[in-house]
């Protein structure tokens, strides 16, 4: 390496380049590191709603496994759960709410941004 050959990032003026711009991983949202919960609000990304049978077989999962990890973006704020009735039988809804397809947005573009460097 010759005296005016430079790698990205060295010196000073690289490294508060660096800190101004931060590395992409801080836009990952933590609650979407969990594969089924990743899995969730993909499935619910491209939809207005989706009942809860449904989005339990995409994702393949049980029930309890699917009601606990809802639960955990209902409280985030993240997916709205509705339920009602279709004739006599109990139904719930899924839906991503405007909250939640922003972060999963900004989720999906950290992750592409750390895999493309």
């Amino acid at each position: 390496m010759t005296g005016e050959e430079t790698t990205a990032g060295a010196g000073p003026a690289g490294a508060a380049e660096a800190k101004r711009a931060g590395h992409p991983r801080h836009d990952l949202a933590p609650l979407l590191n969990a594969p089924v919960r990743l899995s969730v609000v993909a499935a619910l990304e491209p939809l207005d709603k989706a009942e809860f049978g449904f989005v339990r077989d995409l994702v393949e999962v049980t029930d309890s496994a699917l009601s606990k990890q809802v639960a955990a973006l209902e409280e985030a704020g993240w997916v709205a759960v509705r339920k009602g009735r279709v004739g006599r039988r109990p139904r719930t809804w899924l839906s991503l709410t405007p909250e939640g397809r922003t972060v999963y947005q900004r989720h999906l573009t950290a992750l592409r941004a750390i895999a493309l460097g």
